[in-house]
Parts: structure tokens; sequence; C-alpha cells
């Protein structure tokens, strides 16, 4: 039986792409939901038609709609073979379903690459400037079997001869901001530097404050967002 939903003076859209990132985006919208005890609708677009998608794809929506089903959503809401804009398909069916609040993922957007061709977040705020828009950042825990790493902050790499130098304060100088996770236990700032570059997201190395490239370090096994952080 589904639950009536009370609070109709609110409702939560919850815009998920193709990544690891969507089900966390769903499960917040979940809890946000829950707690005004309001609609709760799920947004996926994609500029290619339904049945072209590849294997991958077609999992990763087909998980959000188990998701969906599993937390009583309203509806999950497919627009494919979409050209137009994503935050013109977003502010639709925000005008559609009446939203009051719209849940985004961190977008793969340089800050020059926001400052040349607009974000998506300053596009709905253009677009439906009365919808309150919350954005899901990159996690600042990480979680392993022995807990060997501190809470993230913020920080950033400058070039220094052939490798980068991690620091905390930003300065002109500054090529990459992002998250650094330190190692317990260790007076030196030995640990992981999480970034972004060619949007896409990576995990780099650091020891005693130094990066020697930006080769990524592959930790699916051992490293995933801490759910206690959602």
């Amino acid at each position: 039986m589904i639950k009536k939903k009370e609070r109709m003076d609110e409702s939560i859209l919850v815009c998920v792409y193709y990544g690891p990132n969507g089900e966390r985006l769903i499960q917040r919208g979940c809890k946000i939901a829950n707690m005004l005890n309001c609609p709760l609708y799920i947004l996926t677009v994609d500029p290619k038609p339904f049945d072209e998608l590849d294997a991958e794809k077609s999992n990763y929506i087909a998980r959000w709609k188990q998701l969906a089903a599993q937390h009583s959503a309203d509806a999950f809401i497919i627009k494919d073979n979409e050209q137009r804009p994503i935050s013109k398909v977003i502010a639709e069916v925000a005008r559609e379903k009446n939203i009051t609040q719209i849940i985004l993922g961190q977008t793969a957007q340089s800050r020059w690459e926001q400052i040349a061709k607009g974000s998506i977040i300053n596009s709905l705020l253009r677009e439906i400037p009365f919808v309150d828009l919350h954005i899901i950042s990159v996690a600042r825990y990480l979680k392993n079997p022995d807990r060997n790493y501190e809470k993230g902050v913020r920080a950033y790499l400058v070039k220094e001869n052939e490798h980068y130098r991690l620091i905390f304060n930003y300065t002109k100088d500054v090529e990459y901001e992002g998250i650094f996770f330190k190692e317990f236990g260790t007076d030196f700032n030995n640990g992981i530097f999480k970034l972004m570059s060619d949007k896409k997201t990576l995990q780099v190395q650091v020891h005693e404050n130094i990066v020697k490239d930006l080769t990524n370090v592959e930790m699916d096994t051992n490293f995933n967002v801490d759910e206690d952080f959602l």
C-alpha cells in the first residue's frame, strides 16, 4: 500500500546520471522526502533514444527504477532522445511536477569552464529561480577496512619542477583543487588527494606533501563513500 503524502506544498526532484553517485543522490532525496512526507520524483536525461543505450547505461536505469520502487517514489522519469540543454529539461519537469527542491550531483566542470560556458547550476537558477537546489559534492570521507584515513579537507596542488606540491591555502599558482585524505598516525602529509581532471575524478598518492604524477590510484575494493556522510 502506498503511503499517502501529506505535504503537497513540497516536492523533491532527484536528477541522476550514469556513475556511482546516482544511488547516493537518490538516497539523499529519499531522506529529505521522508522527513517532509512529500512527493519524490527521480529524473535522468540522455541525448540518445532509450533503445540505443548500451548495457551499462541500461543497468544503471534498471537499478534506479528498483530504488525508486523501494522508496515509493511517485515516478521515475526518463527523458531520452533529448537534444535540449539539460537545464531546460530539468526546468520543464520541475514546472510540470510543481517541484520545490532539486537534488543534483557536483558537475564535472572546471572553474574556467563554468566562467566561459556557464554552469548547469547558474542556468537552473535563471530558469527556475524559486526552486531550492541541493548540490551534493565530492564526499569528504573514505571508508576502508582499517579506517586508515582522516576526514577529508580542502587542499590544492601547485606545480613544482616535475611534480606537484600539496598546499592548504589558495594562491594564484594553484593548478588543481580537491580533497586531501591524510593517513592516520603520520607526522607528514601522506595520503590520498581526490581531484577533478578532464571531467574525471582521480585519486592520486601523496607522499610527504608531494604528488609525483597524476596517476589514478585504483581503490574500488577498499575505498568507498562512507554511508555515515549521507
